[in-house]
């Protein structure tokens, strides 16, 4: 049994290396993606149009609302049952997207951390109100480099939840994620990396992307789903990139002509810790995003690993 992983960060082209993978193979794609999850969450998440939904069998998109929470472990529950099914299928499951943390779930294992300290967090807040957010990173960076590494200053619900573990434990939250049990899951993988050459062609697709999801209506779409939805700023749905800055001009937080700059600048910063879990995974096969030829050099090397041909 196999499956075939297309990751990278976001607007690496993922989707369209996926699509173009399905359009040779018999295959069916899984999404790696924490926020495609949702229903109707479709103008900032980079979903797949309904085209290619309808042409390529598609798995965890649009499986619950806005209101609901997803975890890696339910991820790995799910994508484990979704790749021993299409491979009963007779067909390839090609799982695409750029949640790093589920991948590292499915492949790895789930360490047990420990549960949510209410009391830990609220002091955590209250510190956080006093002294700001970057200020607790640095305090982290202390503490637990490897974590603040792929954390920004700005990340409030990661610096939080990592400080929360190293209070309540004494140990990094770091070292708890790599208690993760030796669990691998019962299929060969081939798992490749779009990473760009050119930093600036990324920042600069993330720039364009975000400014085509203003003007297909991600304000729109967000205070359609406030209207239809009982949310708030704490949901994780609500708390993903383009979302989140959508939400704090809707509040009246910040000011809707910041809104572009402010979701363009998150995005890159999640693109940036993206790149980060990438660079530590040494059995990921790298290739440039911008290569002109990128989609059948990708094609080429799962035919080799589908034939088992090796590298």
């Amino acid at each position: 049994m196999k499956a075939v992983f297309v990751l990278g960060p976001t607007a690496s082209g993922k989707t369209a290396v996926a699509l173009a993978l399905a359009a040779r193979f018999p295959a069916e794609v899984v999404s790696v993606d924490s926020v495609q999850v949702y229903r109707e969450m479709d103008v900032g998440t980079a979903k797949p149009d309904r085209e290619a939904l309808a042409r390529v069998p598609h798995h965890l998109v649009d499986i619950l609302d806005p209101t609901e929470a997803y975890s890696a472990g339910r991820f790995r529950a799910d994508a484990l049952r979704l790749v021993s099914a299409i491979h009963a299928r007779g067909r390839l499951p090609i799982l695409a997207g750029g949640t790093m943390l589920y991948y590292r779930a499915l492949m790895g294992g789930l360490s047990e951390l420990p549960s949510a300290q209410p009391a830990l967090r609220a002091a955590i807040e209250r510190e956080a109100a006093a002294r700001g957010w970057p200020a607790l990173h640095a305090e982290l960076a202390a503490v637990d480099p490897a974590s603040a590494a792929r954390i920004e200053p700005a990340d409030a619900q990661r610096i939080q939840r990592a400080l929360e573990v190293h209070r309540h434990t004494g140990r990094a939250l770091s070292e708890h994620h790599g208690d993760a049990p030796a669990d691998p899951p019962a299929f060969e993988s081939l798992a490749i990396s779009l990473e760009p050459a050119e930093r600036s062609v990324l920042h600069a697709r993330i720039a364009e992307r975000f400014r085509a999801m203003l003007a297909a209506g991600l304000v729109e779409e967000l205070e359609a789903l406030r209207r239809r939805y009982r949310l708030d700023a704490s949901l994780p749905a609500m708390r993903a990139v383009g979302y989140r800055q959508a939400w704090d001009t809707l509040e009246g937080h910040a000011p809707r002509e910041t809104l572009e700059a402010r979701g363009i600048a998150a995005t890159r910063q999640l693109a940036k810790r993206q790149l980060t879990w990438l660079r530590a995974m040494e059995e990921v096969e790298r290739y440039d995003a911008l290569r002109p030829d990128l989609d059948r050099a990708v094609a080429d090397r799962v035919a080799r690993f589908v034939d088992g041909a090796g590298a």
